[in-house]
């Protein structure tokens, strides 16, 4: 088990806080030769906690475009709502009531019914690493904050899913266009009505890629590993 020093958060008050544990764990361990592990979960009965392992299987949806890289991207933003994110968090946060809040984001999201919330071109570095063009790859974050906690309020780790993420980028058989499915992260919590949302969320965003994908002279491939 890899044990991290985690700097101290600013403002840190109360009770001794994880990183410092951590830090202790780590030091201890040097000092006895102890397996970090076991001092962990000593710590953990300790403090009355518990460490539960859930393991998680993800489907993988891709589609495959022979549309260039630029119009698959331009199109994906396209579809998507570009709110000035501070200015849209203080207007959620202003809401009285979740009636308002929904009507905050119905005029933040796109044509798709998400937003984004943050791009990263992660090509830029690789193709600084390599020295070439290529590679070409895009990551967006998407989606709707009303629909996150619709499924949040039955399985709080869907947090840890949502917003969610599309992958973009160019190989030589195509632009990949490729997403995890919120279904696969929530089957395990058995919770139905989470998975009732998850799947309408994933029937969405897969329709957006093929829609994406697809144009009036190419076809397009798609699989789920």
């Amino acid at each position: 088990m890899l044990l991290i020093a985690i700097p101290e958060p600013a403002g840190n008050v109360g009770a001794p806080a994880d990183w410092m544990v951590h830090r202790i764990v780590l030091h201890l361990s040097k000092l006895s030769n102890a397996n970090p592990s076991a001092l962990v979960r000593a710590g953990c009965n300790h403090r009355r906690c518990r460490m539960p392992i859930r393991e998680i299987s993800v489907q993988r949806f891709s589609v495959i475009s022979s549309r260039s890289m630029e119009e698959v991207v331009g199109a994906i933003r396209a579809a998507l709502g570009h709110p000035e994110m501070s200015g849209f968090s203080k207007q959620m946060a202003g809401a009285k009531t979740f009636a308002e809040l929904e009507s905050v984001v119905q005029a933040a999201v796109g044509p798709s019914g998400f937003l984004e919330f943050v791009h990263f071109d992660l090509g830029e570095v690789l193709r600084k690493r390599s020295g070439t063009r290529f590679p070409q790859n895009v990551r967006i974050v998407l989606g709707n904050p009303v629909v996150m906690s619709s499924m949040a309020e039955h399985v709080p780790d869907a947090g840890s899913y949502a917003p969610v993420t599309i992958l973009i980028d160019q190989r030589k058989d195509g632009v990949h266009l490729s997403y995890d499915r919120m279904a696969s992260y929530l089957a395990p919590y058995g919770s139905r009505e989470a998975l009732e949302v998850a799947r309408n969320l994933d029937s969405k965003v897969e329709g957006l890629l093929k829609t994406v994908a697809a144009s009036e002279s190419n076809e397009f491939k798609s699989r789920i590993a």
